[in-house]
């Protein structure tokens, strides 16, 4: 604010007393503390509404882009609901195809379209090398712990 040293303030002090004389220089000193005061008061009330008033705006910005995202979230959970169904609705027209009983003694559908010669045969194929490499890997002869 203002940058008035003591020295300087005894000058006006000094200047005061001769103009204004002894009897009206304490009242006068007075209404200038109290006016000050007052200035500074009212200087802190502005910086505070001016402070208020910032927050309040990035407050606003903050909700904004909170219901922004919400909006964005729920549309896309509406997608992904809209998704949900049409591929709940695929699979049960799906098993409607399918309306077969599942044997659990041969792993097969009662009811389910033949196979063929070719996939029944690449069948036997994965089948037996997969039965070869568990032979492989368990008849090996391992050191019997001791």
């Amino acid at each position: 604010m203002l940058d008035i040293g003591f020295s300087e303030l005894l000058l006006i002090a000094g200047v005061g007393l001769i103009v204004l004389g002894p009897k009206r220089l304490p009242v006068v000193t007075r209404t200038v503390g109290t006016l000050l005061g007052r200035a500074q008061r009212y200087v802190a009330d502005v910086k505070g509404d001016i402070q208020r008033q910032m927050e309040l705006e990035e407050l606003r910005k903050v909700q904004q882009s909170v219901s922004d995202l919400g909006a964005s979230i729920e549309k896309t959970v509406s997608g992904l609901e809209a998704e949900a169904q049409a591929l709940g609705s695929e699979v049960s027209s799906g098993l409607d195809d399918f309306s077969s009983v599942y044997d659990k003694k041969s792993g097969l559908f009662i009811g389910a379209p033949a196979r063929s010669w070719t996939q029944e045969q690449a069948d036997l194929r994965v089948r037996d090398r997969v039965r070869a490499r568990l032979r492989r890997r368990f008849l090996v002869k391992r050191p019997r712990d001791l």
